[in-house]
């Protein structure tokens, strides 16, 4: 169990709305209450839900950091669901979309067909285990960590894959919002918190790669001062020191 919740580190700190925060609630408690019941089956069919839901929510990032890009994957999609995915409000609009569609948008963070195609076994998966075929798949918690400990595995190298996207939503942040007297908010931690990661939908693996993050490369502007001191107190406020 203790494994299967290193998943939540890769998953939004905050949500735009209590419904979608509410969602994501019901789904880790569905997973939790069959896996203690050895309803391994359905355990895994929330896991899978949740894995999805951090698919959508780092696609999410690349339509909002690199939204000519996100056009561009559009590609061959009809008019309105063009439309749709281009006025989406939230992740959740990308689940109108078969999800091994969705999933070659990570194309654009240089997933190669390979790995595109590794990740929808898991969808291959998921569709197996939800029809009333007679098979019970995960009947054991050995075959559910076994499936959990892949699934991990390739949520980590979608979210290296997202590293590029991440710090671009991050340095834009930087430049756009470390002016005390032209931000939402005065404090600091509060413009973090609201505008990155509320807005952006940042996870704590999100927030690590921020941490990281070369800010030197922002030495020539005028308010590089400015943009140094909000970048600390990101990275004061996340440590894990």
């Amino acid at each position: 169990m203790e494994d299967a919740l290193e998943l939540s580190n890769y998953l939004p700190l905050s949500f735009k709305s209590v419904k979608e925060e509410e969602y994501i609630q019901f789904l880790w408690d569905t997973f939790e209450t069959n896996y203690t019941y050895g309803k391994y089956q359905f355990a895994f069919l929330a896991y899978h839900m949740l894995t999805m839901s951090f698919v959508y929510f780092n696609i999410w990032q690349i339509k909002q950091s690199v939204p000519e890009d996100f056009e561009k994957g559009l590609i061959g999609f009809g008019k309105d669901m063009e439309k749709g995915l281009l006025t989406a409000t939230s992740p959740f609009s990308f689940s109108v979309v078969p999800e091994r569609t969705m999933l070659r948008f990570l194309k654009l963070i240089a997933c190669d067909n390979g790995k595109i195609g590794t990740y929808a076994k898991l969808v291959d998966d998921r569709n197996e285990t939800a029809h009333p075929n007679g098979n019970i798949f995960f009947s054991t918690k050995e075959s559910l960590h076994i499936k959990i400990h892949e699934i991990l595995r390739i949520v980590e190298e979608i979210q290296t894959h997202s590293q590029s996207t991440i710090e671009k939503c991050y340095e834009d942040f930087l430049i756009k919002n470390h002016d005390v007297e032209n931000r939402e908010y005065p404090d600091s931690l509060d413009q973090i918190r609201e505008v990155l990661i509320h807005g952006f939908y940042f996870s704590q693996k999100d927030i690590d790669i921020c941490r990281f993050f070369d800010v030197d490369r922002l030495s020539e502007k005028s308010s590089f001062e400015e943009i140094t001191d909000l970048h600390q107190t990101l990275k004061k406020s996340f440590s894990h020191e």
